[in-house]
């Protein structure tokens, strides 16, 4: 069917597709940066539980360096506050590139046929608008 596109039909598909990739890799990224922020703020929640005494050890890469309350404390805090804008830009992302899909989509649609293209978008329920 692509070979029977007009040119600009089909920049439009390519620049779809290329969307489409951006969003799971955007998708990819928010589900690891929510992952380490769930993990960080567990990590937090626990060290409320331990004593201020005990002894604490950092990892950094394949080692554990010792390391106080304090520090923990306020590396985790540190992590925690990036990892919180981490996932705030990344849904910021996923919302732009969401919206130029749409964009692109409804333009690709309009170039085929005025948008009675079938049913391969979510364009809307009901189908056909004024038949």
């Amino acid at each position: 069917m692509q070979g029977n596109l007009p040119p600009e039909a089909q920049e439009k598909l390519e620049q779809l597709q290329d969307l489409q990739d951006t969003a799971q890799q955007v998708a990819m990224q928010k589900n690891q940066a929510e992952t380490q922020l769930s993990e960080s703020e567990n990590a937090l929640d626990e060290l409320d539980d331990i004593d201020e005494d005990a002894t604490m050890f950092h990892e950094v890469g394949e080692l554990f360096v010792k390391t106080d309350y304090e520090t923990a404390q306020s590396d985790l805090d540190d992590k925690v506050d990036s990892l919180e804008i981490r996932v705030e830009t990344l849904n910021k992302q996923e919302e732009r590139v969401r919206d130029q899909f749409e964009k692109l989509q409804s333009e690709l649609q309009e170039m085929l046929g005025g948008g009675a293209g079938g049913p391969s978008g979510p364009t809307g329920p009901g189908g056909a608008g004024g038949a």
